[in-house]
């Protein structure tokens, strides 16, 4: 199985995988720019990772890893993550339901959208979560 996942990973980044990962990091570097977005920023660049490489990795929430709330898993992160959705979220996700359908045209591409769904997802409300691999 570890080989079939970087052939995916290997497939899906040379397939648009590598555009959606530099939009995730490019959403990080403007957040950067103010103090206030660092830790939207900083989310930016794990997801963005995992855009790049999502084959052999899930997103989850940081409270089901830990068994305790964080700040980015309490009330100020659900306002976080409403922000973020007004001004970045709603941005990429479309451009991860756009590559979704493109890729969902063949039967080749099942996969890859799929993945793109997982980072549409994922990319509404970002704050609390994590990227794990998975085993």
């Amino acid at each position: 199985m570890p080989l079939l996942r970087l052939i995916f990973n290997i497939a899906w980044f040379v397939m648009g995988g590598f555009l959606m990962g530099l939009a995730w990091w490019l959403a990080g570097v403007i957040c950067f720019i103010s103090i206030i977005g660092i830790p939207f920023g900083r989310a930016c660049f794990v997801i963005g990772e995992m855009a790049f490489w999502p084959f052999g990795q899930e997103q989850m929430n940081r409270r089901h890893i830990t068994g305790v709330e964080d700040i980015g898993t309490g009330s100020l992160g659900t306002i976080g993550n409403i922000i973020w959705f007004l001004l970045f979220g709603i941005w990429l996700a479309i451009g991860h339901l756009t590559h979704a359908i493109a890729c969902f045209v063949t039967i080749i591409g099942i996969p890859f959208g799929i993945q793109h769904l997982k980072l549409a997802v994922l990319s509404l409300t970002p704050i609390g979560q994590t990227i794990v691999s998975k085993a």
